[in-house]
């Protein structure tokens, strides 16, 4: 599955030391949002699956986006359609 309301910093590939630090707090901070009770998945509008045939979904609870969560805190930024550099 892949959280597609977000664009959030590489950890497998990252471009640099800062892009790696931020993608764990990243990876960290979403552990934490998901274990903190209940929450739907919503498909993402008009595609089920990216190319390698994950999932797109969004993650809610009480109506709010946990993605939304992250690009407040600074460790996401809101999909635009294309990734951006982080470094």
């Amino acid at each position: 599955m892949r959280v597609t309301d977000i664009d959030a910093p590489e950890i497998s590939t990252p471009k640099c030391a800062s892009e790696l630090t931020l993608g764990n707090k990243a990876t960290d901070r979403l552990i934490e949002l998901v274990n903190e009770g209940p929450f739907q998945l919503q498909a993402w509008p008009g595609r089920d699956t990216d190319r390698y045939g994950r999932k797109l979904r969004v993650l809610v609870r009480d109506g709010r986006s946990l993605g939304d969560r992250l690009v407040e805190e600074g460790l996401a930024r809101t999909w635009s359609g294309r990734r951006e550099p982080w470094c």
